[in-house]
């Protein structure tokens, strides 16, 4: 009896180390994707390459994280009231990839814009405003994390 416990025991020990040792192996993928045209196409492009890469990741069961960087006149890809892609970026946010993508756009733009436009203007409810869309995107290189401009 001694003996089978043994076994069992040393059986879920070894399957316990395989286990963190998978889990320790597992990679982590990091990109930010740039965006500073005022283009539908690029826009597009951006958010294809995003989904592409979460799906990729997906099927291998590898963790990735996409930041989506605006400055400059890619800002109105995350402008509530310009953004053509609104509705996809909605839909990609909310039902397919909501942990993997974050949208960040440059507050340095936004007040550009406003003080140029004479108005106030809101980013679409999944982006996050940052000081520095230039910064930002520098410090996720810094730390790390590839760089995409479609």
């Amino acid at each position: 009896m001694k003996s089978l416990f043994s076994a069992i025991a040393a059986v879920a020990i070894l399957a316990l180390g395989v286990t963190m040792g998978a889990a320790a192996d597992a990679k982590s993928h990091r990109v930010a994707i740039q965006v500073n045209q005022n283009d539908p196409v690029v826009m597009n492009l951006a958010l294809n390459n995003a989904t592409n890469i979460i799906e990729a990741y997906k099927v291998k069961g590898e963790d990735v994280q996409v930041e989506i960087v605006t400055y400059g006149p890619g800002l109105h890809m995350l402008r509530d009231d310009s953004s053509p892609v609104k509705d996809r970026i909605k839909q990609i946010a909310d039902a397919s990839f909501p942990s993997s993508i974050k949208f960040t756009a440059c507050d340095n733009t936004k007040q550009g814009m406003e003080t140029r436009e004479g108005r106030a203007f809101n980013v679409i409810p999944q982006a996050t405003l940052v000081p520095s869309g230039a910064v930002r995107l520098m410090e996720l290189q810094e730390d790390g994390w590839s760089y995409l401009k479609p």
